[in-house]
């Protein structure tokens, strides 16, 4: 009902402010904010290791709500390092934008809400925004030998950002 997961092999990661440098438009708000401010934390349970095939691995993530600037909070997002690779993510409660890219940067966005479920395509990039007033929580499944690739994320961005304007989630096209 939560979404929280339990038992031997689970691993708890968190991701602050701090942690977020260089993934919003207005790195000023960013840096001024409390770094320690938690973000979104994960609970991850791999039963084979990253690259190494044979397993579903699964994970939930709780983002939290709030601002950077004009911008919704986010996970950082990421490609599959194995480009033929899908994942799927399942809502649990909030609200959010699942944001989608492919290699061209056609970038687009899926409502996420309580229940719904969202197929990745492989090659596609993906990051999620809580666009609501409570944590976002949802599960995401792949198999094992996926692979993450964020460094391309982190050299390129995002074809696309989640902004707020007028006071409505907005998936906002960034330049090139």
């Amino acid at each position: 009902v939560t979404g929280e997961l339990t038992g031997d092999g689970v691993k708890v990661s968190r991701r602050t402010i701090a942690g977020l440098a260089g993934y919003f438009r207005d790195e000023a708000t960013r840096a001024a904010m409390d770094q320690d401010r938690l973000a979104y934390r994960v609970q991850a349970y791999e039963p084979k290791p990253e690259g190494e095939p044979g397993a579903v691995c699964c994970a939930t993530t709780f983002l939290e709500p709030g601002l950077v600037g004009d911008e919704y909070l986010l996970t950082r997002g990421h490609f599959h390092a194995g480009e033929d690779r899908p994942e799927l993510e399942v809502t649990i409660s909030g609200t959010g934008l699942l944001v989608l890219m492919t290699r061209d940067r056609q970038t687009r966005a899926e409502l996420m809400r309580a229940g719904s479920v969202h197929h990745v395509p492989p090659g596609t990039a993906h990051r999620v925004a809580n666009t609501g007033g409570e944590p976002l929580v949802f599960v995401s499944y792949w198999p094992s030998e996926t692979g993450h690739d964020y460094r391309t994320i982190v050299e390129r961005g995002f074809g696309a950002r989640v902004r707020r304007v007028d006071g409505v989630p907005t998936l906002v096209p960034e330049p090139d």
